[in-house]
Parts: structure tokens; sequence; C-alpha cells
């Protein structure tokens, strides 16, 4: 029979966990967090084509970056029982969520200034921006607490990987925000390849879920009344 060559593995969902511990495969579905979040980032450009969450998604990659350059640099081992696994400082997943849950955190309560309730609108209430930063912080305390628990990281990796996030987190909102000030990405949404594509600046002021609704109200008020004079 002939030799068949060795197979590679794809890591990318990879993860190791106990099968006998609960809370141990509840931290290997936790480990898949920083996956969905780029597939959330993707969906949400595609289907908004708002530059906020470009930028945002934009911030994400080099905070990425930077951690792929930190780990070949500090060369420190992981645990012992995820040895040869690849370098372990800083944590990618806990900088990876902190960064993400750090931006949004500042979105929602530093630059997203909704409109006024209108009859067909209510935006979301300080608390609810509140709450939602709250759970996005929680969310990232448990992913960061799973690499521990999984012996994918040591606590030290893990807190130096959340200070690494949140360290580029405000520094890509403070720089966002000189861009935003300085007029640049104004300037940026009038040039043809983001007219194009369509690129627009609504999300600061306006809720996701209200794009083209009240266009649909108006719509759906204007066949009412067309449906009810033929009634008549």
């Amino acid at each position: 029979m002939e030799e068949l060559a060795p197979l590679a593995s794809l890591s990318l969902t990879h993860v190791h966990y106990d099968p006998t511990d609960p809370v141990s495969y509840f931290c290997a579905w936790l480990a898949l967090v920083p996956q969905g979040l780029c597939v959330m980032y993707a969906t949400l450009i595609w289907s908004t084509r708002e530059a906020e969450i470009i930028l945002m998604f934009a911030g994400q990659l080099a905070c990425e970056v930077l951690n792929f350059g930190l780990k070949r640099i500090l060369k420190e081992e992981r645990p012992k029982q995820m040895h040869g696994k690849g370098y372990g400082m800083p944590s990618s997943h806990a900088q990876f969520v902190a960064f993400f849950s750090l931006s949004l955190t500042m979105f929602l309560l530093f630059r997203h200034v909704p409109k006024k309730p209108t009859p067909s609108h209510t935006p979301l209430s300080l608390a609810a921006r509140v709450g939602l930063s709250i759970l996005a912080l929680m969310n990232a305390g448990l992913v960061a607490w799973s690499r521990i628990y999984l012996s994918y990281h040591t606590p030290w990796q893990v807190l130096v990987g959340c200070a690494a996030g949140a360290v580029t987190a405000v520094s890509w909102f403070l720089i966002t925000t000189v861009v935003r000030q300085i007029g640049l990405l104004s300037w940026a949404l009038e040039q043809y390849p983001t007219r194009l594509f369509r690129i627009r600046d609504l999300v600061v002021e306006e809720d996701l879920c209200q794009s083209g609704w009240e266009k649909w109200e108006a719509k759906r008020i204007s066949e009412q009344k067309a449906t009810t004079k033929k009634k008549r």
C-alpha cells in the first residue's frame, strides 16, 4: 500500500477541555467568542455599511496585530498542560474581548448621542446603554477567566492581555475621536470608493434598528390609508 501523506489540523476552533467537567465544557464554548464577534463584525459591516463599525473593526485588527507582535517579542510559554501550542504572553482571547467590550462601552456612553424620541422610534435609554456595557464587560471577564480555567494561560498572561486590549481600545477611541473632530472622516465619506459602497455615519445618533424604520412606517401607514379609502 502507498504511504499516506501526513495530515495537518486547522486549529481555528480546536479547543482542549475536560469532557467530565461541565464548567470546562462551558469554557470551551467561551473560547469561540472571538470568532463569533468576527462574524458579527462582518455581518454588521455588510448589512449596515456604518463607518463607526468599520473603524471599530479596524481597531480590533490592529489589536490582534499588536498581540501577534508581543507574543513573539516576549516569547513566554503557556502553562505546562498546553506546552507547545504557541506562546502565551499575552492572552489573545483576553486582549480581543477587552478591546471589544471597552470599545463598545465607550461608544455607547460617550460617542452615541441618540436623537430625541419620535412617534415611530424610541432610542436606547442611558440605562439600557449602561446595561449593555455591563453585559459586554461581564462577557469579557468570563472569556478571560475561561482561559485560566482551561489552563491555556497563566493569570498573569490573562491580566497582561486584558491590559493590552484596554490600552489599545482607549488609544483607538482617542484616535478616531480626533479623526472625527478634524473632519477627516467626513472627507473620507465624500470620496468615490466610500460612496460607491454606500458607507454612512448614522449609528452615532441613530440605533441600528432605526435604519429604514421610519421609511417603512410611512409606507405602512400610506398603504393602510389607501386600503381604507378603497373600502369606502
